[in-house]
């Protein structure tokens, strides 16, 4: 029977970057993954990191270190390209919209952004529909490749001695309290703690253990137009709504009613789905828009790709014309929330040595120092980060 010191289940980007600084630390640490390939919300987000955007003392020092590491990051992962690049952000102002009034969303942020008229958002993207906006605010945004840098992160984590193996987690080893490995495809594995690092599935993995926390999931819903169906649009600018509705549905998770609902109903959408529309064109070419946020308990839901599709393209079509009728493939995916915006991470109330590294709201900002905190701490109470990310803080 193979043994480990520690096992992370989940091999997206949070759970990549979690192994790879384990193993940093010199631990002994297998990276279990469903697939070889980086798949779900990690393979469909789009890679911005809102280094600007801190709007406590926490989220501020967080954003300060994502922001002093990632312009190093590619050379500390052994020379593995993540494909970092600080890029402009547009927050368009829809034309209706006030934009003295939408800037109040943003006076508490560490780095505000600068307010434009319709001519300077024009100017510094051309492709915008001037006519159905009344601005746009201007930041400073950093943006990688999500597939990239987890490839990075799982191949400099195997360059350091650790172990990926692709396959099923099926269930936890248990003996009493305590967890003990994984049974992965029929085989038992053993660690002395295991990881959740499995995004919307955490979830589920922890109510098998009858562990109930506010760890919850949306269903997003996007397009993805490939480089050669892109090749004749150059985008000067990342574009992205400067009220984004998914912002508003994910902090009604934090209500008690809405989490009651996600005990009680197995297959429920608890409220109307929200469309964003924003548009990312990549180092490489090619342009994800979108998109639609739906909450449902269940992660089997399906949306209608249809009119989702729809929706999403006459959406689009009012900022960026030019784009929305691109050929392209839609996606859905499930994206991990948690309670108060905030991941968990740490001890599993209840259960020894199992770890929580899930819940991310803003992975591609917390993710890169939370890993690295994490891999280093001793005692996860007493650490100014992480001690407010505990999950027996919802206890």
């Amino acid at each position: 029977m193979d043994s480990y010191r520690l096992i992370v289940v989940g091999g997206g980007l949070c759970g990549a970057a979690a192994a790879y600084e384990l193993a940093k630390k010199g631990a002994s640490v297998l990276l279990v993954d469903e697939s070889a390939e980086v798949s779900g919300a990690t393979r469909y987000s789009y890679g911005g990191i809102a280094y600007w955007a801190g709007k406590t003392q926490l989220t501020n020092e967080l954003c300060a270190a994502a922001r002093a590491r990632y312009p190093q990051l590619s050379e500390e992962l052994l020379g593995y390209d993540i494909q970092f690049r600080p890029r402009s952000l547009l927050l368009t102002i829809d034309g209706d919209r006030n934009p003295v009034e939408v800037a109040r969303d943003y006076v508490c942020c560490v780095d505000k952004p600068q307010l434009l008229t319709v001519a300077e958002a024009v100017e510094r993207e051309p492709l915008l529909e001037a006519q159905n906006i009344s601005g746009a605010f201007e930041v400073e945004h950093g943006h990688v490749c999500p597939v990239a840098m987890t490839q990075a992160y799982r191949q400099a984590f195997e360059r350091l001695g650790g172990t990926i193996r692709i396959g099923l987690v099926e269930k936890l080893l248990r003996e009493g309290n305590a967890i003990k490995g994984i049974q992965l495809e029929g085989e038992a594995i053993e660690s002395k703690h295991v990881v959740i690092s499995a995004g919307a599935w955490s979830r589920e993995i922890l109510q098998q253990q009858g562990v109930e926390l506010p760890l919850y999931f949306s269903h997003a819903e996007m397009i993805e137009v490939s480089s050669a169906q892109a090749a004749d649009i150059q985008m000067q600018s990342l574009v992205m709504p400067a009220e984004q509705k998914r912002f508003g549905l994910e902090a009604q998770m934090g209500e008690a009613t809405v989490a009651a609902q996600w005990r009680q109903e197995e297959d429920k959408e608890l409220m109307p789905p929200v469309l964003d529309a924003g548009v990312i064109q990549f180092q490489d070419g090619h342009i994800a828009m979108g998109q639609i946020s739906r909450i449902q308990t269940s992660t089997a839901a399906r949306a209608n790709a249809e009119e989702s599709e729809a929706a999403i393209r006459e959406k689009v079509r009012r900022v960026l014309p030019k784009v929305a009728d691109l050929p392209g493939q839609w996606h859905s995916t499930l994206v991990a929330l948690s309670g108060d915006g905030l991941p968990l991470i740490g001890p599993v109330p209840g259960l020894e040595n199992l770890l929580l590294f899930s819940g991310f709201g803003s992975p591609f900002v917390y993710a890169v120092p939370l890993a690295q905190r994490f891999a280093q701490c001793s005692n996860f109470a007493k650490d100014p980060w992480l001690g407010k990310m505990l999950p027996a803080r919802f206890l």
